[in-house]
């Protein structure tokens, strides 16, 4: 039996997937980003790709490093077996590991793990205390069941393009945000499964769906326009039914957003920030409908009060006040964040060219061991020892390597 490793750094309880194994034939980022969560918490996670350049994230660009950094992000802590599933030999390499995993994970194009074998209920049907999920576009069933699947195209078909960009243009999100809604349900399926799992002693299949998830992201535009009768406008950095909340430049060329919830914080933003105490009173401004109402004119009071500031002084003033407030950073900046830097949130972990900088998971487990942050692993750098670890010889490696069946 194939059993995960303990780790060895902690000195507090084991992290809380320890000890389980997880077996994953997956590609892109929907369940590999599903699947790092899980090697995070502990489990040991054997991530099977194809011989010919493995998982096709590993070529989307090279900015890390020389690697790609989707892949960076999504697959560290698990171990790399390359293999031809199209023979039967690479097959059954897979059926042997799933033998003796907790999980299953897969997001092949529709139908093709069925056609492998390799599909939820196949594979609970066989293994009774296996957890197989199964991630896709749309789900199994449906017109839009072979609809292929990519993560900006279900963007569009949840809706999200529709309310994210300015009245003049939708965009899409900055981020995969239908890949990763998939890879946190999954995620959190095959926790909730094992809770079930501990009760019961049956695992079971658990099925994601891509445009399920962005749809349930989307619950704040959906009931608004389901109830409302008519969907949120396009605002930019602007809240739709808010004001102010906006970003405003600054006089060193920053931008920092604030945003007042109520009347008492306008107030309060009136009278210690603008220096305009009027403004609290003023029926144009002294209710948020009004204010809405007269947005142009609200904007440019707070507009004009922030233009003299720079961004950090701007912000000093607005939280003296006791109003929301935000600096509009970069990327560049979130790396070199204050926060995440006093909270000590940065890590090194391994990878084929060296040690890369990575942020600790949002889970955080007082008391237990530190989330266990492993290598990003090269194409096939653990075929031979999971070939071994199921039985088979050297002479049998060879041959399938010789086969092209491994890498």
């Amino acid at each position: 039996m194939i059993h995960g490793m303990r780790s060895l750094t902690g000195t507090g309880d084991p992290l809380p997937l320890d000890g389980l194994t997880v077996v994953a034939v997956e590609q892109a980022v929907a369940a590999p980003f599903a699947t790092r969560q899980l090697a995070d918490l502990g489990a040991r996670v054997i991530k099977v790709e194809r011989v010919d350049g493995g998982d096709f994230a590993r070529g989307y660009d090279t900015a890390a490093r020389g690697l790609a950094s989707h892949f960076v992000w999504c697959n560290r802590g698990k171990e790399s077996l390359a293999l031809d599933l199209k023979d039967p030999r690479g097959l059954d390499v897979v059926r042997r590991l799933v033998a003796d995993a907790d999980v299953f994970v897969q997001n092949l194009a529709q139908g093709a793990a069925a056609r492998l074998g390799l599909d939820a209920a196949t594979l609970c049907a066989a293994h009774p205390r296996l957890i197989a999920v199964d991630i896709s576009g749309y789900g199994a069933s449906g017109p839009y069941a072979d609809k292929r699947a990519y993560d900006m195209l279900v963007q569009c078909e949840a809706g999200l393009v529709s309310v994210t960009g300015t009245p003049e243009q939708p965009v899409k999100a900055g981020i995969p945000a239908a890949d990763i809604a998939a890879g946190m349900y999954a995620f959190s399926g095959v926790l909730a499964a094992l809770v079930r799992r501990g009760t019961t002693g049956r695992g079971g299949p658990v099925e994601v769906s891509m445009l399920e998830a962005l749809a349930e992201w989307m619950g704040h535009p959906l009931h608004h326009t389901l109830h409302g009768g008519t969907p949120p406008v396009r605002t930019g950095l602007a809240h739709a039914v808010i004001a102010p909340y906006d970003a405003y430049p600054t006089a060193d060329g920053g931008r920092v957003l604030l945003s007042v919830q109520n009347d008492r914080e306008w107030r309060r933003l009136a009278e210690q920030v603008l220096g305009r105490p009027e403004l609290a009173d003023d029926p144009a401004f002294a209710t948020n409908p009004a204010r809405v109402a007269h947005r142009d004119r609200t904007d440019e009071a707070v507009a004009k009060a922030l233009s003299v500031l720079d961004a950090d002084e701007a912000v000093a003033r607005l939280e003296a006040a006791g109003i929301a407030c935000a600096h509009l950073r970069d990327v560049h900046e979130l790396a070199e964040h204050p926060q995440l830097a006093a909270r000590d949130r940065w890590r090194e972990v391994g990878s084929p060219v060296g040690p890369l900088r990575a942020l600790l998971p949002p889970i955080t487990l007082p008391g237990g061991d530190e989330a266990r942050m492993g290598a990003v692993p090269a194409l096939g750098e653990h075929t031979e020892s999971l070939l071994r670890a199921v039985g088979m010889t050297g002479d049998e490696i060879a041959a399938l390597r010789r086969d092209g069946v491994i890498a």
